[in-house]
């Protein structure tokens, strides 16, 4: 398989925005699990603040990325230590990274 174009990958990190995911936000990573259907968006905020979001992918939802759980509202002071809890409360994510 050939490299995504960028307007692709564009569109495959819009598609990442969740309604509980604030458009301003900023993903700077996002980690899927080997099957390519869960996946753990980090963003930073505008106030400095950054966080996660959990998702899946399922067939009955037409490919599109569901939030899992509500860890958008925490707040880290950086990005390493949203990291830090992103791997503590997604279990499947540390066998990943």
């Amino acid at each position: 398989m050939g490299k995504t174009a960028p307007s692709q990958q564009l569109l495959k990190l819009v598609c990442h925005m969740s309604r509980r995911l604030n458009r301003e936000w900023t993903i700077f990573r996002s980690i899927e699990d080997g099957a390519g259907q869960k996946c753990v968006d980090l963003f930073d905020r505008h106030n400095g603040t950054f966080g996660f979001e959990e998702f899946r992918k399922d067939p009955e939802d037409g490919g599109s990325w569901t939030p899992v759980h509500y860890f958008s509202g925490r707040e880290f002071p950086n990005a390493d230590e949203a990291l830090r809890a992103a791997k503590e409360a997604v279990a499947w994510l540390r066998d990943v990274i």
